[in-house]
């Protein structure tokens, strides 16, 4: 039986203490490793940013799971791409390391040109979504707006953000529905299994899936 290291990261202290997406997490390696016959040897959780190519030095969990596959002979299992990082060169180096680790939304069998384009779609959502906040703030600053006091306008901002969102998800959403895939929940798993990163980051829901929808 293939022997696994699951690895569990969530972004902030408060998602840490709450328990927020750990759950979920745990869940989808539990259902991989036992639909593919792995049995999980030990587990690791880091409250951690998924940021930067430098992120294995700010992520001593991570580097200890790494440590304990290798030791065991066994696989670092992730339940999302974006959960082992955000940072394509990041992700490049531990493929090039040959370092073993399976992205169980993704299956065992993906091949290293796929997960270098999920890893490009999940840094370049970050990317945008830093960019919209910036420009957003940057925007209401120079109107003299008090931030932080002036909700109205900063959500009116986020729509327009959410907005262009959507309409960059289109031809994606256009090639499932063209596939025969055209309810909600349909498009929200197809979403989930290509590893296309929400407009917060991680997974789709149904809720931010719909939502989606309705801006297109």
């Amino acid at each position: 039986m293939p022997k696994s290291v699951a690895y569990l990261r969530v972004s902030t202290s408060q998602q840490g203490k709450s328990g927020l997406g750990l759950e979920a997490q745990r869940a989808a390696i539990a259902a991989f490793t036992q639909q593919h016959g792995h049995s999980i040897e030990a587990e690791y959780v880091e409250v951690e940013t998924g940021k930067g190519h430098d992120a294995l030095a700010r992520r001593p969990k991570l580097a200890a799971a790494l440590a304990e596959a290798k030791r065991l002979g066994a696989t670092v299992v992730v339940a999302k791409l974006c959960r082992l990082g955000r940072d394509v060169h990041f992700i490049s180096g531990l493929m090039a390391a040959r370092v073993p680790f399976i992205v169980a939304d993704l299956g065992p069998n993906v091949d290293p040109f796929m997960l270098h384009i999920y890893a490009s779609l999940a840094e370049k959502e970050r990317s945008l979504i830093s960019t919209r906040t910036k420009e957003a703030l940057a925007a209401a600053k120079r109107r003299g707006v008090k931030l932080g006091t002036n909700g109205k306008k900063l959500a009116k901002a986020n729509k327009a953000a959410a907005k262009a969102t959507a309409t960059r998800l289109g031809p994606i959403v256009d090639k499932i529905r063209a596939a025969g895939i055209v309810t909600v929940r349909g498009i929200e798993a197809e979403l989930n299994r290509l590893g296309v990163p929400a407009p917060r980051g991680g997974g789709w829901s149904i809720s931010t899936t719909a939502r989606m929808l309705r801006r297109l």
